[in-house]
């Protein structure tokens, strides 16, 4: 049997496996997370292992690669790598085919990069590990391992790649952390590169640069193991797709079978939950017709939010000054969706900042509701605070970890003149509201669920009943079946309440989803500003449509040909 290069309708690769598990089994502390597990991939391909949180796909990938912990216990038919078996390896025997044979790319790169080191650094000792070369050496030689950082930061599209050279981990973005650790993995040019969730963090177009160098590493026969929950990804760089729910593996074939003519429910399931142009107007977990507004907004009433002019820069440390936001403008009225996108350093934070009143700006203006919003003192945006709400991607870290649930939402209805019978009514109305029962009053944010988690985020941004709330990322790190029930509550709350949403997102597909109109931000600038079916269906701005064109979709019509 003969598997074909995604995009290549001819060229055949080579079949005999470079990797192969036969029936896996993991446990920990007498609890089976993988079972069963069998699956190969040769040289030249990419197999994609899809499922949500808790299904097993990241357990699997670490046991090819001796990353499972002293607690698990392994038990597996046979699991060999190149014409050789990985059962039984001891740590030394580990050391000398991790790395340089099965690299390795975790999502999180704070906790893979080595905080003390420089980018520079990190990569120059995997490229010399690779080519026999002493660390350190002559000054020829150390030159010649400079030219290669740059060039590998550049090929994952690390922008001024000799300054962040130099630059240490905490001192950059999530997306450049993440592009860094996969120039690491490529500086050894391993046989076998699983990428565990290497794209998530990152923005549209940097996402399709990595794509692209993926695509690149198995043209040239390198094996690559994708693990990811984002079925447009995988639906542009597998060859084969192996679904996993509850550790095991419920569907496995050809991409153009699995995503195309997926055979069993929880696939089916999978690609219906995933936000695009044509889920518009639809809970995605059911596809109904999204319900109309209980309280339209008078043709009179102000826009929830103004914003005219804003500008803010900030004093680097070399004290020149960088401009952050540009004179950003927009109205959002009640119970409308803005969903403002662009890369990171685009000044979509800045603008929510300021928007929130968490950050002055330097000139220009915001109304909320009608009335001065930018212009009070710190004691005048703190009477009319509840106005407006927040929910954040990483709920946990703005939660106080001490606090449970109801003092989490007790906290937030300070504002409102409740008391005794009147706050307990309101908790358990709030909890309901998010589809959570009285029992998660007593809960702490650590023993919840990520979709819990934000679903409590949620509660939270609700109870001072604002009039506007801002969304900053909340469905990015989620999976996609709890992204799409995040999704449909946030419409039905909006719905029912009238309350306006500014959506901030780096996925494109959720952002038409929910949003009526659209802000697109470049280097701090608008480039364009208007409805979301105009701006995503005619992009005047070439940045709209080189954004448009970077994201990942899954075409039948490509997979299937």
């Amino acid at each position: 049997m003969s598997t074909l290069l995604s995009g290549e309708s001819a060229a055949a690769i080579e079949t005999t496996p470079l990797a192969e598990v036969h029936d896996l089994r993991v446990a920990f502390d007498g609890r089976e997370v993988v079972k069963g597990v069998s699956f190969s991939v040769a040289a030249g391909e990419c197999l994609a292992i899809v499922g949500e949180s808790g299904s097993g796909k990241s357990v699997t990938a670490r046991t090819l690669i001796g990353l499972t912990g002293e607690r698990a216990q392994i038990d597996a038919g046979s699991i060999t790598f190149d014409g050789r078996s990985l059962v039984g390896l001891t740590d030394r025997q580990w050391r000398q085919v991790r790395g340089r044979e099965i690299g390795f790319v975790l999502q999180d790169a704070l906790v893979s990069l080595d905080q003390l080191r420089t980018f520079g650094s990190e990569i120059a000792e995997a490229w010399s590990a690779h080519h026999g070369v002493r660390f350190g050496g002559s000054a020829l030689r150390r030159a010649e391992r400079e030219e290669k950082v740059v060039e590998l930061l550049s090929l994952v599209g690390v922008p001024e790649p000799r300054v962040r050279a130099g630059q240490r981990p905490h001192e950059l973005s999530g997306g450049l952390r993440q592009r860094a650790l996969i120039a690491s993995a490529l500086a050894q040019d391993p046989k076998l590169l699983i990428a565990d969730e290497p794209t998530t963090a990152l923005d549209a177009t940097v996402q399709a640069q990595i794509l692209d160098v993926l695509a690149d590493a198995k043209k040239r026969g390198n094996a690559v193991i994708l693990i990811s929950h984002d079925l447009a990804v995988v639906s542009r760089l597998a060859d084969r797709v192996a679904v996993m729910r509850e550790g095991e593996i419920v569907e496995y074939g050809p991409v153009s079978d699995v995503l195309v003519r997926p055979a069993h429910e929880y696939t089916r399931n999978l690609l219906a939950s995933v936000p695009a142009r044509t889920s518009k107007g639809t809970l995605l977990t059911s596809g109904e017709v999204l319900p109309d507004p209980a309280v339209p907004a008078a043709p009179d009433e102000p826009p929830a939010l103004r914003v005219r002019e804003v500008r803010k820069s900030f004093v680097a440390k070399d004290k020149s000054s960088r401009t952050a936001v540009r004179g950003v403008s927009f109205d959002l009225a009640p119970g409308r969706t803005l969903g403002i996108v662009g890369e990171s350093g685009s000044g979509k934070t800045t603008t929510a900042r300021i928007v929130l009143g968490l950050t002055a700006a330097d000139s220009g203006t915001v109304e909320l509701n009608g009335r001065p919003w930018s212009a009070l003192s710190d004691a005048g945006r703190r009477a009319n605070r509840h106005q407006i709400s927040v929910i954040y991607q990483d709920p946990l870290s703005s939660f106080d970890p001490r606090w449970n649930v109801e003092r989490i939402l007790r906290d937030s209805l300070r504002s409102r003149d409740l008391r005794g019978a009147a706050v307990d009514e309101r908790l358990s109305e709030l909890l309901d509201q998010v589809g959570l029962s009285d029992e998660f009053r007593r809960r702490h944010p650590l023993h919840l669920s990520g979709g819990q988690r934000q679903r409590v985020a949620i509660a939270r941004a609700l109870a001072p009943e604002p009039s506007v709330i801002v969304c900053d990322e909340p469905v990015s790190a989620l999976d996609v079946s709890i992204q799409a029930r995040i999704l449909d509550l946030l419409a039905r709350l909006q719905a029912e309440t009238g309350v306006a949403l500014v959506f901030i997102s780096h996925d494109l597909g959720v952002i038409h989803h929910v949003a009526d109109d659209i802000l697109v931000m470049r280097d701090g600038d608008v480039v364009e500003y208007g409805a979301a079916d105009k701006v995503f269906g005619e992009p005047e701005h070439p940045y709209t449509r080189e954004l448009l064109a970077a994201v990942p979709t899954i075409d039948a019509d490509q997979l299937v040909a």
